[in-house]
């Protein structure tokens, strides 16, 4: 679910479930830890998490997706990202990937591309980016 002045993934969202993607959203679990993604679709109901989020109910299925949206401040064609600071999209990308091959997709608009954000090693690559102007593939980069 989009936060302040992040790109809006819920239309890209539509899209995917009227062609037949099953959707999850996060729970943050609490700071420290990876969120935990939750089956969800359209029309079902969403409580207030941290931050006044909108995330499914704690009773809605885990799941292990294969494609992440993820959302962004900055990013670059390096294919890393800034986001808020808890770091918890990372967090979540590592683990998931270890499980199980998972596309991280950054969603933004182009004008958060910068020529470089800065990177640590616990910070999880994004496999694409896509804006309102083009797809980026970073894959092999």
């Amino acid at each position: 679910m989009p936060i302040k002045s992040e790109i809006n993934p819920l239309p890209l969202m539509q899209k995917l479930a009227g062609a037949g993607a099953r959707l999850a959203l996060p729970r943050i679990v609490g700071r420290g830890h990876p969120l935990s993604m939750r089956a969800w679709e359209f029309g079902a109901p969403l409580t207030r998490g941290q931050w006044g989020i909108r995330e499914p109910a704690a009773d809605a299925p885990e799941v292990d997706p294969d494609i992440l949206l993820v959302p962004l401040l900055a990013f670059d064609r390096a294919g890393c990202r800034l986001g808020f600071g808890a770091g918890y999209y990372d967090m979540t990308i590592t683990p998931l990937r270890g499980r199980k091959t998972a596309i991280a997709v950054g969603i933004a608009f182009a004008a958060q591309e910068v020529p470089a954000v800065p990177r640590t090693e616990r910070d999880a690559r994004l496999d694409l980016v896509l804006t309102e102007g083009e797809v980026i593939d970073l894959r092999g980069r």
